[in-house]
């Protein structure tokens, strides 16, 4: 296939934050655009439906489905001819997985399979995954290196997604299948998942709450706006590379308290800190080293996060707090 001839795109997860944002983008651009998604309920389904309906409006179908349904999801590609498969729908958060791990078991695992297989009955279908900065667990060297060892999760949540890489790297050696892992960076932007800690302390300072601060602040993340992460994503599609695995990060780690203080002054209101010890599962840092990235898929972030968080905060305030104003997303 030619890098610009039009593809033809199963996208999971498409009422998910990621998935929303780069179906518009590769619609946008000309291809053709399927979505699936549960809509479940791991963070409020309104916001998903609201994302759904925007996609519709773009001329996006949108189905609601399970991706352990295989026998669905091999008919949904065969019928649209899909070349393609971006799949982005996972159980998400580090938080949920130290409570409700079978949910990561059923949705990252059985799930990843149920992928795996629909893809192996159409060898020319190409698959982008959505792994994560989660992978590098507790490794100590900064920048994180797609060449470096993803061998002690701090989670159960990061394991999942090293086990997906291991899965995927199976499937394109016994069967020949094409395979590619985006490891992303604490993506944050307008239409954003709730229970990401900008939005979350966005919600408690507007409504007056205290916002909890593990680690006394003492963090810091590799924020990555949404946009970059479209463009990075959309890159590996065009790769369409057999086997490769790929850092999507800003390059440049942002102290969480940093942050706080961002949201701060766009708010143009104080946050009350509730200072506490770390949090089981987390890490202190997250880098990435995107050198690869940049090689082979021109991948340069472009937006700050002062630019990214002020931008975030409009569409906040149009979608939570300005019930008259109609926000629809046209950017990308």
């Amino acid at each position: 296939m030619q890098k610009n001839s039009v593809k033809r795109i199963l996208i999971t997860g498409a009422a998910g934050f990621i998935g929303f944002h780069l179906a518009l983008h590769l619609k946008k651009r000309g291809d053709l655009v399927v979505g699936i998604d549960n809509f479940n309920a791991y963070y409020d389904p309104k916001l998903k439906r609201d994302r759904r309906d925007q996609l519709v409006q773009a001329g996006i179908e949108v189905l609601t489905a399970d991706i352990r349904d295989r026998d669905f999801l091999r008919l949904l590609l065969l019928r649209n001819e899909i070349t393609h498969v971006v799949h982005l729908a996972a159980q998400a958060g580090v938080r949920h997985s130290l409570f409700e791990p079978d949910d990561y078991v059923a949705s990252n695992l059985h799930g990843f399979v149920s992928i795996l297989e629909a893809c192996r009955a159409f060898p020319s279908i190409k698959l982008i995954y959505a792994s994560s900065s989660s992978v590098y667990g507790l490794n100590k060297k900064t920048p994180f290196s797609v060449e470096d060892p993803t061998d002690q999760p701090a989670n159960l949540y990061g394991a999942t997604k090293k086990a997906n890489e291991v899965m995927a790297h199976a499937y394109h050696h016994l069967y020949g299948l094409s395979v590619t892992a985006l490891r992303y960076f604490t993506v944050y932007g307008p239409w954003g998942r709730p229970d990401m800690a900008y939005y979350r302390f966005t919600s408690q300072i507007c409504e007056k709450q205290p916002i909890q601060v593990f680690n006394r602040g003492q963090m810091k993340r590799d924020f990555t706006y949404i946009d970059d992460i479209v463009r990075g994503t959309t890159a590996a599609v065009d790769l369409g590379a057999a086997c490769e695995t790929f850092n999507l990060g800003n390059n440049r780690p942002v102290a969480l308290l940093h942050m706080i203080q961002l949201l701060e002054e766009g708010l143009g209101l104080k946050a009350a800190k509730e200072m506490l010890p770390m949090q089981m599962g987390e890490v202190t840092e997250t880098y990435a080293d995107i050198e690869k990235s940049q090689k082979m898929l021109n991948f340069q972030p472009l937006i700050s996060l002062e630019e990214g968080i002020s931008n975030f905060l409009e569409w906040y305030r149009a979608y939570h707090l300005d019930s008259t104003t109609a926000y629809s997303f046209s950017s990308n």
